[in-house]
């Protein structure tokens, strides 16, 4: 059941939100004009194509082409529902929205990501209150002193405690009579394959509480206190928890990584927390996963295109592998990474204890981008004899081969030459499969230029279904009648006058043409509600894509490009009696019957033209 929201909240929210201070939360905008541009949150991109709107309250990416209003920027952005973005939304700006009361059956069928954000809220509160009991939690207190965990760091990351015992939790939830089918879809429980019944996920671990960037707990983290296996258990991939996504700390992290256009990357929970508590708040880290895609977005969207990113790995085989793989997925997303090294045997947590943040901070100002760094470690581990160098090579071929930049990547290989004493067009030729390899798996379609008024922009996208919406022979006029309706809502009335939208041939422009008619005698309808009445997400697109431009509408351009419509359509109707003329000549009845139906069509058109000007 999805929790309604009253039409009239729905449009305090709207008129109450700013949708440049929401993008900026998690993209980095700057005034171009009217306009406010960044680097889209959605896919990698070196040039900003992101634009938003303060005056239309929508944005529009012109290169994957996603659009909307504020909603529609949380919903993608978050992976969540309308009502979610609208509660989010309701909760910062401080408006009530009203509690329906709800059956026993409606509480029951409540959204089931507000039910599992609900659950795992429990959960977190569960597992705070064993860890600051004086028995169940002394174990687990006095390890936190010995990691030398203080109390400003545990509380502020809400870290628990689960005790020993098969079903502590289980036996929670139940008193409160919630169903262990939706504890389990969480991933607090897990079934037992011989029997019937649950047990709990998380027994005798410290547990780390993985939030959101809206402060809601998605999932956990637990760690073991002695040397049992696994040491690290994370949640499973639930419908609120996608560890692809998700970095521990962000939500603490966000602001000094925007304020410091930086960001420390760390592989484990007690690293972070180290880190945080020496003050280097710009920390984050990944959840028993290798950065992804995704992760290198989220991260760009606080510290900027031009932002420092700084893996702390531990240099151990382990660290370096991630080091490795990291490279294609920050070449993909348009950001350099650098790597510091720390001393064999330590890790940032154990460094930064025991020579302090000032050592730390010296070791990040020698940090290397991560290909001078692999190359070093890789001369360093074989040395440089025949069988050394060829090894070195063997290891250095998909980090170079992963880099796209063809200047960057000849560069490199000219270095590595040089440094290994080797013929450069070996190394070259070693690395060239797999640039080509990798450059074949990085194309994309394009999407052909919209050329619509002022507004040209060649677009690349992924979503076949958005190619298709522009096609056919009306499209280029269709769409700039739409625009100006969108943008100069003056001429509303002309159109539905003169019944121009019963003569267009694209059904996704003509559905959104009739919505704006339904509001043509409203003076503040603005795009963005506009948005909020259309289900279809591209349409969506479409709406925020025509309504952001930039041109320059009048009464009497719009006349002109009204009439150039209706006259083009004329000459349609001239070349279709025509056409009718040659099939009873030929005696083709099939194309005869086609023709002339389309001709009805129109002629009924025309009729509602007339009726329309008699009235």
């Amino acid at each position: 059941m999805t929790i309604y929201i009253p039409e009239d909240k729905v449009s305090e929210i709207k008129n109450t939100a700013d949708i440049v201070e929401v993008v900026s939360e998690v993209v980095v905008l700057k005034k171009t004009g009217k306009n406010y541009v960044g680097l889209c949150p959605f896919h990698s991109e070196k040039t900003p194509s992101f634009t938003v709107s303060p005056e239309k309250q929508i944005f529009y990416c012109f290169g994957c082409a996603a659009g909307g209003n504020v909603f529609s920027f949380l919903m993608k952005h978050d992976g969540i529902s309308f009502p979610d973005a609208a509660k989010i939304l309701a909760g910062r700006y401080g408006i009530d929205i009203p509690t329906p009361t709800m059956s026993p059956d409606q509480k029951r069928r409540m959204s089931q990501r507000e039910s599992l954000f609900a659950a795992n809220r429990q959960a977190m509160e569960f597992f705070r209150k064993q860890l600051l009991d004086d028995i169940s939690g002394r174990r687990a207190m006095a390890y936190l002193k010995k990691r030398g965990i203080n109390k400003e760091i545990f509380d502020n990351f809400y870290l628990g405690y689960a005790p020993e015992g098969w079903d502590n939790l289980l036996r929670f939830f139940t008193k409160k009579n919630i169903s262990p089918d939706l504890v389990e879809k969480a991933g607090l429980i897990v079934s037992r394959k011989e029997k019937s019944g649950f047990y709990d996920r998380f027994r005798d671990r410290l547990i780390f509480p993985i939030f959101d960037l809206n402060m809601q707990v998605t999932g956990f983290g637990g760690r073991v206190m002695d040397d049992s296996l696994p040491k690290y258990l994370n949640s499973p991939e639930t419908p609120v928890y996608n560890k692809s996504r998700s970095l521990y700390g962000l939500h603490l992290a966000k602001m000094k990584c925007r304020e410091n256009q930086r960001v420390f990357i760390v592989e484990g929970y007690f690293d972070l927390l180290a880190l945080h508590q020496q003050g280097l708040q710009d920390s984050v880290a990944t959840l028993g996963t290798s950065l992804t895609p995704e992760h290198v977005q989220l991260l760009k969207g606080f510290v900027g295109k031009d932002g420092r990113v700084i893996l702390v790995f531990d240099s151990d085989d382990a660290g370096i592998k991630a080091s490795k793989r990291s490279i294609e997925v920050f070449d993909k997303g348009y950001i350099n990474a650098q790597i510091v090294i720390l001393p064999d045997g330590y890790d940032p947590d154990s460094y930064i204890f025991e020579f302090g943040v000032e050592s730390f901070l010296g070791l990040v100002s020698q940090a290397k981008d991560i290909i001078p760094f692999l190359m070093d470690y890789a001369v360093k581990k074989h040395g440089l004899s025949i069988e050394g160098k060829i090894r070195i090579i063997s290891d250095m071929k998909e980090p170079l081969g992963s880099i796209s930049d063809n200047i960057l990547r000849s560069l490199y290989i000219k270095e590595l030459a040089e440094c290994i004493n080797i013929d450069e067009s070996a190394v070259f030729e070693k690395i060239r499969k797999i640039s080509v390899r990798n450059r074949d798996r990085a194309k994309r379609p394009t999407w052909p230029n919209t050329d619509l008024g002022s507004s040209h922009h060649k677009i690349s996208v992924s979503d076949k279904a958005q190619e298709k919406v522009f096609q056919g022979k009306w499209d280029k006029l269709e769409r700039q009648i739409i625009a100006m309706m969108l943008q100069f809502p003056q001429v509303l009335s002309e159109i539905y006058e003169r019944n121009i939208l019963d003569l267009f041939e694209n059904n996704a422009l003509k559905s959104i043409g009739q919505l704006l008619l339904t509001h043509k005698d409203e003076t503040k309808v603005q795009a963005s509600d506009i948005i909020n009445l259309i289900e279809e997400k591209e349409q969506k697109n479409i709406v925020a894509f025509l309504a952001i431009g930039e041109d320059i509408w009048d009464h009497e351009a719009c006349i002109g490009i009204i009439t150039r419509f209706e006259s083009i359509r004329r000459k349609n109707e001239n070349k279709l009696l025509e056409k009718i003329k040659a099939a009873e000549k030929d005696n083709d009845l099939e194309l005869l019957a086609t023709l002339l139906n389309k001709k009805q069509k129109i002629a009924l058109l025309n009729e509602k033209k007339k009726m329309a000007l008699l009235k």
